[in-house]
């Protein structure tokens, strides 16, 4: 079977190796779908935190079940399924506490294992989450989306709360998405007017464009944001959030970066912050998001900017890389 590695940074190949074989209470799943995220890209790049080289990327995924022993999750051959792709320890202090998603030896696939960017794959049945009527192409969005919903869930946003999203990226339009169904009164933030522009497809209209810092400062006003998320990974984002956080507010950290951010943390203090980190998503958000969308709350139309079939992942990482501005998620087609 055919799989993706970036052999190094810049240096993308399709590669061969013997197909992989089913072990017990493991589903065999065919790719349908790969979706192509920051992380990914950021490995691609050589920016990536936590990036080892050579390795298979990928945990934004759709497949089809092609074996699957009886279960009680009512999984059979032929379901569209995505999957939960952080894998945790079970023993940690976290873990313990039931703080899966924060474990402390948290494995993301395609990050610290290998990832889903292959022909086939195994997974536990745990960890396989069906799709119900959803198309490969949506449900692939749903890892994303789950990132950005877990974050939100941080800061029990109230109807009528003024919410600052930094970041029109993939992750940060699905955090405003769920802002937005939580009752939140939602403004968007980025240095592109690109993606500025496309995030109005979403029905998004308040804006800051954020060309410098005397202008983010007046476009902030002196109220300031109930709740600011960071969906960037920046220390100037961050810093960003901290400054447009209303006094007694709350701030979501999402973005994942590598570089540090000096700053007067009395800040934190004078205005009685809340700061919340937010890694990855459980699989309840994974659920509770496929519900919605199948129930017709949740429109994923127009997230997907391009879609390259598998063999063509060079020129789909390339294009994603030269063109972030303009391309929202990418996708790897992996068949029918």
């Amino acid at each position: 079977m055919n799989f993706i590695s970036v052999e190094s940074p810049g240096n993308v190949r399709v590669l061969k190796r013997p197909k992989i074989m089913r072990k017990e209470n493991e589903v065999l799943l065919r790719m349908r779908y790969g979706g192509i995220c920051g992380s990914d890209l950021g490995t691609y790049l050589g920016t990536f935190a936590y990036s080892k080289y050579p390795c298979i990327p990928g945990h934004e995924l759709a497949a089809e079940i092609v074996e699957c022993p009886e279960n009680e999750k009512s999984l059979a051959s032929g379901m569209l399924v995505t999957v939960n792709p952080y894998f945790n320890c079970g023993t940690c202090y976290s873990c313990r506490r039931g703080l899966v998603n924060c474990c402390s030896d948290n494995q993301t696939m395609g990050v610290q294992r290998e990832g889903g960017f292959v022909e086939y794959l195994t997974m536990p049945i745990s960890r396989v989450i069906p799709g119900g009527a959803l198309s490969a192409d949506k449900l692939v969005l749903i890892e994303p989306f789950a990132i950005g919903w877990h974050g939100i869930g941080k800061a029990s946003i109230q109807p009528g709360d003024r919410v600052l999203v930094i970041g029109a990226g993939t992750i940060g339009i699905f955090a405003a998405m769920s802002a937005r169904l939580k009752g939140g009164t939602v403004t968007l933030c980025d240095i592109s007017s690109e993606k500025l522009e496309r995030a109005k497809l979403f029905g998004f209209r308040d804006f800051i464009h954020n060309t410098d810092k005397d202008s983010f400062t007046r476009q902030i006003g002196s109220d300031g944001f109930d709740v600011t998320v960071e969906a960037v990974g920046l220390p100037s984002t961050f810093q960003d959030c901290l400054d447009a956080a209303a006094y007694g507010g709350r701030v979501i950290v999402i973005g994942v970066g590598k570089k540090n951010l000096d700053f007067n943390f009395t800040l934190i203090q004078k205005k009685e912050l809340q700061i919340f980190g937010s890694r990855n998503a459980v699989t309840a958000d994974f659920t509770q998001l496929i519900e919605l969308c199948n129930q017709g709350k949740i429109d994923l139309d127009g997230i997907v900017t391009d879609v390259f079939p598998y063999e063509q992942a060079d020129d789909a990482f390339k294009a994603f890389s030269e063109h972030r501005d303009s391309k929202l998620k990418v996708l790897l087609k992996f068949g029918e």
